[in-house]
C-alpha cells in the first residue's frame, strides 16, 4: 500500500492536476502558502510540483483534493477525463441527465445575510455547470469578499423532493444549500446551513435564508457586503424577505430551552 500511495502521476496526469490547481487558486484568490497549509504539505513541495520540477505523488494529490474539496484526477487515475456514466449523474445526485438539467447551468447572483454585520447583505456569484469527469453538475462560488472561504461542490436534483441541493464536503465537513426549483423569473429561494467563524478557532452552526438570481436578469450586480446605504440594498433585501414571507423556507422558533 505504501508503494501505491507514494507512486507518481504520469506526465499527462501531472500537467492536468497542476492546471486545475492553478485555476482553482486563481478563482478562489488564495496563495500557494494558504493551499499548502490547508493540504498539510510544504510550500516547496507544492511549488516544485506546480512548476513541473517534481511530479505529484498520489499522496500529495489526495491531500490537495481534500483541501480543495474537489477531485483533481480523472475518475480512474488513467488519462481519460470522461467518466463512464456518459452524461448521466449517479443516483446519489438524482440520476439526472445533462440534457434534463441544462436549464440550471449558468451564473447566479447569490444573496444571504452577512454573518459579520446584522444589518448587511452578503452578495457573491455562484456558477453552476456540468463536470464531464464526474458526470454531474458542480457549483463554485466567485467574487466572494472573503475569498479564503469560497465554496464549491456537487449539485443534486432529485425528482422526489422537488428541491435542489448544493453540497460541499471538505474532509468530512459539510455545508448545504437547499433551494426551490426556479420561479417563473428564474430565482431559487431557500436556506443555507454552514458554520460561522467566531473568535479565534471557534465555529458555530448557523442557518440563513439564501437566494440565487440569474445573473442575466441582474445587469450591473454588485458584490461584497451590501449595507443599508448602498444603492442595491433595497432590491436585495426584497429578495431575501420573499424567501421567508412566501415562505420558501421556514425557521421554526421551537420550544423555550432556557431558564
Amino acid at each position: 500500500m505504501a508503494g501505491d500511495i507514494d507512486s507518481q502521476l504520469s506526465e499527462r496526469q501531472n500537467q492536468a492536476v497542476a492546471t486545475k490547481i492553478r485555476e482553482e487558486m486563481a478563482r478562489r484568490r488564495v496563495s500557494r502558502q494558504y493551499l499548502a497549509d490547508q493540504a498539510k504539505i510544504s510550500l516547496s513541495t507544492l511549488e516544485k510540483a506546480l512548476s513541473g520540477h517534481r511530479p505529484f505523488t498520489l499522496a500529495t494529490t489526495i491531500r490537495l483534493e481534500e483541501a480543495l474539496g474537489m477531485r483533481l484526477r480523472a475518475a480512474d487515475l488513467h488519462d481519460s477525463p470522461v467518466a463512464a456514466n456518459n452524461g448521466h449523474a449517479s443516483e446519489e445526485f438524482g440520476a439526472y441527465s445533462r440534457a434534463a438539467v441544462g436549464w440550471i447551468e449558468g451564473r447566479y447572483l447569490t444573496l444571504r445575510p452577512s454573518f459579520g454585520d446584522p444589518k448587511a447583505i452578503f452578495a457573491y456569484c455562484t456558477e453552476i455547470g456540468w463536470n464531464d469527469a464526474a458526470s454531474n453538475l458542480r457549483f463554485i462560488e466567485k467574487e466572494r469578499l472573503d475569498a479564503a472561504f469560497t465554496q464549491q461542490g456537487t449539485v443534486a436534483i432529485p425528482n422526489l423532493s422537488g428541491h435542489i441541493y448544493l453540497a460541499t464536503n471538505t474532509s468530512g465537513q459539510h455545508r448545504l444549500v437547499i433551494v426551490s426549483r426556479p420561479s417563473i423569473t428564474g430565482e431559487m429561494y431557500g436556506i443555507l446551513t454552514t458554520l460561522q467563524a467566531g473568535r479565534g478557532a471557534q465555529l458555530t452552526p448557523v442557518a440563513a435564508p439564501i437566494v440565487l438570481i440569474p445573473m442575466a436578469s441582474m445587469p450591473g450586480a454588485q458584490f461584497g457586503r451590501i449595507t443599508p446605504d448602498h444603492d442595491s440594498y433595497a432590491s436585495y433585501l426584497a429578495y431575501l424577505k420573499r424567501t421567508v414571507e412566501e415562505p420558501f423556507a421556514v425557521f421554526l422558533p421551537g420550544p423555550a430551552v432556557s431558564g
